[in-house]
């Protein structure tokens, strides 16, 4: 059987990031796809599926690179959004449901089989639930992490820190990123200049189209009115000091979603990049554990 990291377009290894990068042509719209293998010497599992992961906003797929590297017994496959990082920006503003729709196309074209486990996080966390309500078949497990229900039936952030997050030059420039990413996304950033910097340098800015076309596709998104429709065994993820997110929106999820359980990390908004090594323990044992049904 032909590997998923097979089937991209011009790939190759990214010593950088430790990823397969390469692209696909996905219903006319190009994708950047970074894809992590399950290292060879891996125990085989019949319930270890492709883990899929939703970036936020703007995010480029290296900085989910340093999570995937703490998950080398499956294989993990990420891409950038259309218009973020080196995915071209579509034509016009698309909602929530065509790129679910998109991704799933693209699980089809990488030959993933019948069910991954999907991870979304902040703007991807709404995408995740997206897609499990409506390609629920195909997903096997989800993770929310510093996500909520949508902009319109959520608690909001601070305000300075939304100002910032609406700001497109800060993606554009390495040492502004480097300045505001602590004010933005609290936690370890804010306490460690060293992370702040490491964030700074993973970071890529992508065309400005298509971060407003992503701004604008949580525009009246909310899943409050549906979650109780999503029946995947769910683990949300929160910080303890996030910004961006507060933490009651991670409650209110794991209150509403049916089969959830809340994991609350003590950091700010990026807690799977500045505690991946930390975290990734406690993501495998959710998604390996027999003990959960899946759907």
């Amino acid at each position: 059987m032909v590997a998923a990291h097979e089937r991209l377009a011009q790939a190759r290894l990214d010593e950088a990031s430790g990823l397969h990068v390469g692209s696909l042509l996905i219903d006319g719209q190009r994708l950047r796809i970074g894809i992590r293998p399950a290292r060879p010497e891996a125990a085989p599992s019949r319930a270890r599926r492709p883990l899929l992961l939703f970036n936020g906003i703007g995010a480029n797929l290296e900085l989910c690179a340093p999570l995937m590297a703490q998950l080398p017994e499956r294989e993990s496959i990420v891409f950038d959004a259309p218009g973020a990082g080196l995915s071209p920006a579509p034509k016009r503003p698309y909602h929530m449901a065509w790129l679910a729709r998109l991704a799933s196309l693209l699980l089809d074209e990488l030959g993933c089989g019948p069910q991954v486990d999907v991870l979304g996080v902040s703007w991807g966390g709404a995408l995740a639930q997206q897609f499990a309500l409506q390609c629920g078949s195909r997903v096997g497990r989800l993770i929310l992490a510093a996500t909520s229900t949508g902009g319109l039936t959520s608690m909001p952030g601070r305000p300075a820190a939304w100002l910032k997050v609406l700001s497109l030059p800060r993606y554009r420039d390495q040492a502004l990123m480097q300045r505001e990413a602590p004010a933005i996304y609290g936690g370890r950033l804010r306490d460690d200049p060293a992370a702040a910097r490491r964030y700074a340098e993973r970071a890529m800015g992508g065309d400005p189209a298509g971060y407003r076309y992503q701004l604008l596709a949580m525009l009246g998104w909310s899943s409050l009115p549906w979650l109780w429709a999503i029946r995947q065994p769910t683990l949300v993820l929160a910080g303890s000091e996030d910004p961006l997110v507060p933490l009651v929106n991670a409650r209110m999820l794991a209150m509403l979603l049916p089969h959830a359980r809340l994991c609350v990390v003590e950091d700010g908004h990026l807690f799977l990049l500045t505690q991946a090594r930390q975290l990734a323990p406690v993501i495998t044992s959710f998604l390996d554990d027999p003990s959960v049904p899946t759907r």
